[in-house]
């Protein structure tokens, strides 16, 4: 048996399988992704229950994208969706994407430790909350045999290609339906479109409603022949029932003043159309009121679109525009080359390049903007510029031979704020022809790219600046102060502006004493850093004139109120005696101490908690004396350490004091990153974001 034999038997029998799981498990649309390694992409090699134009704009998949397909391959766990309003809390880009009423499953395709690809599953909305035994069951059992037939196929030699997307299903429909001489005794026009959207029957109040013969009709598209309906919304009205598999219904304006109610009831093999005259809607009720002059994207582009544009709304700095360009987008508009190029002070700036060949990035990198090259002709001129094949380049620039290493390009210049900020390069590995849709397509999607991009560039500029602020405002290196051991971990909040207003501090105050403090000023930006700036030199003066820690809140308290700040601060101050081994503690809103003794039993401290610094000119604060043994760890922390969204604060502190006696052991900068480390972890797992700061004081026994 030859190659090609293998390989179309594979397929086949994967067909095969796809269309018996779908019959047992009620689903109406099924698909198969195959995972392609080398570009890190899924790709859909077999579909049923829709037309593989329909299911183009979803064919390709990027492994890293957090969309349910990608993530059931990349975790290899089932993904089950019951309800839109899910989707769109899990996976807002398959929501935007995909805005159809639908409940979906995906299993991933595996064998061992070698992932296939996954399997994808689509019922109407209406579906229970979860899959019945039955069903969950022969999902199993497909995913099973499907995993199995790729698997033997691979160990053959002969794993099933995944060039080709095809389609199974029920055999296209005649252009006559049996028993079509019943509809013409209907009142009203009825007609039927097939998967792909062509007419395939309508009745003779049909045509005349929609003002064309039965010849122009049949065998097309509605949106395609009748320049009233060629609004995408229109179209977006069959895809929803196509999708759902529920009934739709709109109305529309026929030239000139007829209006026309549609209403669709789709099924396994098609959707039947019901159309009738309709009233001209009211104030209250605007449906689709005005036929566009000009053709515009379809749907499935339009959807396609949003979901490579919604790629970027992750993004927050230019590395991360850069990233998500090259590891989302590229792989799903299927090139083979990719850069992103801005223009700075003169020159030419590669952020981002990938599959081009070695050497191109930096020959293009800091070339000046005079330079003769497509991509600089592409930012001075602010044109798109597709090249169907490498001739027309090579001839116009015969001095960069560059050119040759791909077959076509696409130049679409990055345009925000007024001005082209640089451009994207594609590039292919074979000749291409750019469709009009596509161009326009790539164009917009350019488009998407610069604001991104603009908006990152900003972000970076303003995040540069405040990380030096907060650079400088936090202490460099604390104090060494004789019998007091010390260690400090500071660590930003992950998401955001990377910086917060967290701050901590160790003061001198003579041979036998130093105070410590810890604080957080509400917010993450640059007010917050200067304010921690503010708060923390007032600390430190107060506390240098030797005022008690109840003075030092104070003090500092009736600054804020001068300043007029809208934030509010924490602060937890300790005057520490370390010839007598106390501590003298007072807090304004922040959390409680934790103490961990030499034997290593912890307590977390009861301190009387005043209020925010901030609020009230007049608020006193409370100190509480506790013994500071030699040996013992003060473990002073701001709440990123410890708040988890959805677990109890206290729950979560005293699992601090756990976790501080069970790690006392270790030296104490080993100690504070440990801490740090598990509180990340956490945070990470549950999607929080705070900045954490955490300062550890262990008194040494003195020679006096």
């Amino acid at each position: 048996m030859s190659v090609e034999e293998h390989e179309a038997r594979t397929a086949a029998e994967v067909d095969q399988a796809l269309e018996e799981l779908v019959r047992a498990t009620g689903a109406h649309i099924g698909a198969v992704y195959l995972l392609v390694p080398e570009d890190q992409v899924l790709r859909m090699v077999v579909v049923t229950g829709v037309s593989q134009n329909v299911a183009r704009p979803w064919s390709r998949v990027a492994l890293a994208a957090p969309v349910p397909v990608a993530e059931a391959a990349r975790e290899r766990r089932h993904v089950w969706v019951a309800t839109h309003t899910e989707l769109a809390h899990r996976f807002p880009r398959t929501a935007l994407a995909l805005p159809y009423h639908v409940a979906l499953s995906v299993v991933p395709l595996t064998s061992g430790t070698t992932c296939w690809g996954a399997m994808l599953q689509l019922w109407p909305g209406t579906h229970a909350p979860e899959l019945s035994r039955q069903e969950a069951q022969a999902i199993d059992e497909g995913r099973r045999r499907i995993s199995s037939l790729l698997r033997l196929a691979a160990a053959d030699g002969h794993p099933m290609p995944s060039t080709e997307l095809r389609t199974v299903g029920p055999p296209p429909t005649r252009h006559e339906e049996p028993g079509a001489e019943l509809t013409e005794r209907f009142p009203e026009g009825t007609c039927a479109l097939d998967l792909t959207g062509r007419i395939t029957f309508l009745n003779r109040k049909a045509a005349e409603l929609l003002g064309a013969s039965r010849k122009d009709l049949l065998g097309a598209r509605p949106w395609e022949v009748l320049p009233w309906l060629h609004d995408p919304i229109y179209e977006n009205s069959y895809l929803a029932a196509l999708f759902s598999r529920l009934p739709t219904s709109f109305i529309a304006l026929r030239p000139t003043d007829s209006w026309l109610a549609f209403t669709l009831y789709p099924d396994a093999t098609g959707i039947s159309v019901r159309i009738t005259p309709a009233e001209a809607p009211t104030e209250d009720h605007e449906p689709f009121l005005t036929p566009p002059t000009a053709a515009q994207a379809r749907p499935g582009a339009l959807f396609h679109l949003l979901h490579l544009s919604s790629a970027l709304t992750e993004a927050v700095g230019v590395k991360d525009v850069a990233e998500a360009v090259t590891n989302q987008i590229m792989p799903v508009i299927n090139v083979q080359g990719l850069a992103v190029l801005t223009a700075d002070e003169g020159r030419l700036q590669v952020i981002g390049s990938r599959g081009f060949a070695q050497g191109v990035a930096e020959h293009f990198d800091g070339l000046p903007l005079s330079s003769e090259a497509a991509s600089l002709r592409a930012i001075r001129t602010g044109i798109p510029m597709f090249y169907a094949n490498t001739e027309e380049l090579r001839r116009i620039y015969p001095h960069i031979d560059l050119y040759s290493d791909m077959a076509a390009f696409a130049y679409l210049p990055l345009f925000a704020s007024g001005r082209t900020i640089g451009c994207c390069v594609l590039g292919y590995d074979q000749p291409h022809p750019f469709s009009p849709d596509e161009r326009a397509g790539l164009t917009s999607l350019a488009g998407v790219i610069a604001q991104a991009l603009e908006r990152a560039r900003l972000f970076d500029t303003e995040n540069q600046i405040a990380r030096g602020l907060q650079a400088a405002l936090l202490p460099h290196d604390l104090p060494r102060i004789p019998g007091l051991e010390v260690a400090a971990h500071y660590l930003p909040a992950t998401r955001g502006m990377d910086i917060g207003g967290d701050f901590y501090d160790l003061i001198r105050l003579d041979d036998t004493s130093a105070a410590a403090v810890i604080g957080d000023v509400q917010g993450h930006n640059v007010n917050a850093a200067a304010l921690m700036g503010q708060v923390r030199t007032a600390v430190h003066a107060h506390a240098s004139a030797g005022a008690p820690p109840d003075e030092v809140l104070a003090r500092t308290n009736r600054l804020l109120i001068d300043l007029r700040s809208s934030l509010f601060t924490s602060c937890l101050y300790a005057h520490l005696d370390l010839r007598h081994n106390r501590a003298r503690l007072a807090a304004a809103g922040h959390l409680p101490p934790v103490l961990c003794h030499a034997d290593g039993h912890t307590e977390i401290l009861d301190i009387p908690t005043g209020l925010l610094l901030g609020i009230e000119p007049e608020a006193e604060y409370q100190t509480v004396d506790v013994p500071l043994p030699p040996g013992a760890v003060l473990a002073l922390y701001t709440d990123g350490l410890v708040e988890v969204p959805g677990t109890d604060l206290d729950m979560t502190i005293k699992e601090l004091a756990a976790q501080l006696a069970e790690a006392r052991p270790q030296p104490l900068d080993v100690l504070a990153r440990t801490l740090v480390r598990h509180a990340r972890r956490t945070r990470q797992s549950s999607r929080g974001s705070d900045d954490i700061a955490l300062l550890l004081i262990k008194p040494e026994k003195r020679g006096d």
